[in-house]
């Protein structure tokens, strides 16, 4: 036994784990670790343009937040061609419980979305392997060439050409010695989590839907922002309450906890206990004081608490606010027609960060996202897609959103193609030939 000093933390008695032989029982072009919006949207462009393409994810199912955490809807007025092919499989599948018809397109009906992403990959030819996680990374000479996953069948090793990393957290860049920083720049403080729930029970002829921090809605009993600021404990305290595709169903984003560092299992313990014991509170306050949901009661939560921000990782480039706004085509770009606010929840508290905007939220128009921010600064054989990607804090609460999300995804699962077929490094891949193949699958500039 030894002792080791880590910053921030005291003394920690540590065991020095004998060497293992890993059986590799894969061996791929391109591995996609993660299985969310993000890492979707990378094997399925990696596996169209002709790379065999593995994803490994840690749930039991795809789609990440947009699933497992239980996300009411996708937000923001993004395209991109594989984003638009999930709204409308997803709206042509009929579904028990809704109505026919509907027009909730951007709503997420969450059985039917793990189905249609399980069609989408298998359609593809990708390889895809749930329940597995990546623990640590096979590195040759600065390229990281394959990652170590642990799962019930023990510590296994996949080889790839190309490692996408689409965790959100940036587990593999990070496992792979990537420089990154946490939360914002002054501080290191992080966006609060949130565990998703669903409620049924609610007579839509009479609910309200306040979709945003700003939306005030007056009731009976008073204003019912204000109402949730004076009776739901802190850091709880804002109403955000969105239609589900199912009449009767409300998906509810009110529960939140400050203070986590979601790359932290310690932390993630004492998110998902807070915010469970938050969740029936909720549900009371809601029957009190909303119009509609006198009668409504807790369905389901969801299987993981949604966390914001975690890791910035340092790329060729690094996203700025400043871009959001102005919009500028660059000339790198990998991802286009993307659009959200600057919504950066309270560090402290409920409700809007003072840095946010969203009500007043104005930029020249849809932006596009550099390749530079997904290529890490000095570790080859990687590339970053998702809310790991290089920006600032600022600029992380507009990108961080699933639709910029998948199409970041296919972006850089293109750009992984590329670079196998030609057998280059990703961060040399001749970007015309990503591009153009880019706008052949339906992507505008």
């Amino acid at each position: 036994m030894t002792f080791v000093k880590t910053q921030g933390m005291q003394k920690m008695k540590t065991y020095l784990e004998a060497g293992k032989t890993v059986p590799v029982v894969a061996e791929v072009e391109v591995l996609v670790a993660g299985g969310g919006p993000a890492g979707v949207g990378a094997a399925l462009a990696a596996a169209r343009n002709g790379a065999k393409t593995m994803l490994i994810e840690h749930f039991n199912c795809l789609g990440g937040i947009a699933t497992s955490g239980l996300m009411s809807h996708w937000t923001g007025a993004s395209e991109g061609p594989i984003y638009e092919e999930i709204l409308d499989r997803c709206l042509a599948q009929p579904w028990p419980g809704e109505p026919a018809g509907h027009k909730l397109r951007q709503h997420i009906c969450h059985e039917k979305l793990k189905l249609v992403l399980f069609d989408m990959l298998e359609e593809a030819g990708v390889i895809f392997q749930l329940h597995t996680d990546v623990v640590d990374v096979i590195m040759e000479d600065g390229r990281i060439t394959g990652v170590i996953t642990q799962s019930k069948s023990g510590r296994e090793a996949i080889l790839a050409k190309v490692v996408i990393d689409a965790t959100g957290d940036g587990d593999a860049a990070a496992r792979a010695g990537a420089e990154f920083a946490k939360g914002r720049e002054e501080d290191g403080l992080m966006q609060p989590v949130t565990l998703m729930f669903k409620i049924d029970g609610v007579d839509y002829e009479r609910a309200i839907f306040p979709g945003s921090f700003e939306s005030k809605v007056d009731v009976p009993k008073g204003e019912i922002q204000a109402l949730g600021r004076r009776e739901l404990a802190h850091p709880a305290g804002h109403v955000l309450l969105y239609r589900s595709t199912v009449p009767g169903q409300v998906v509810v984003n009110m529960t939140n906890l400050t203070g986590i560092d979601g790359t932290s299992a310690r932390d993630l313990t004492r998110a998902e206990v807070a915010c469970h014991r938050q969740a029936p509170k909720i549900v009371a306050f809601l029957r009190e004081y909303a119009p509609g949901y006198e009668n409504c009661r807790l369905l389901e939560t969801a299987a993981v608490v949604g966390v914001r921000e975690t890791r910035h990782f340092k790329g060729v480039y690094t996203l700025t606010a400043e871009d959001i706004v102005e919009a500028p085509v660059f000339p790198d770009w990998i991802a286009t027609r993307n659009h959200f606010n600057f919504d950066i929840h309270n560090v402290k508290g409920a409700g809007l960060d003072a840095n946010g905007a969203q009500a007043h939220f104005q930029s020249r128009g849809k932006y596009t996202i550099p390749y530079g921010c997904c290529v890490p600064e000095k570790i080859d054989g990687l590339l970053l897609a998702g809310r790991n990607i290089s920006g600032t804090h600022k600029a992380h609460s507009n990108f961080r959103v699933m639709p910029i999300c998948v199409n970041i995804g296919q972006g850089v699962g293109t750009a992984a193609a590329v670079a196998v077929k030609d057998g280059v490094l990703p961060r040399g891949v001749d970007l015309a030939k990503v591009q153009k193949l880019l706008q052949a699958q339906g992507v505008k500039v």
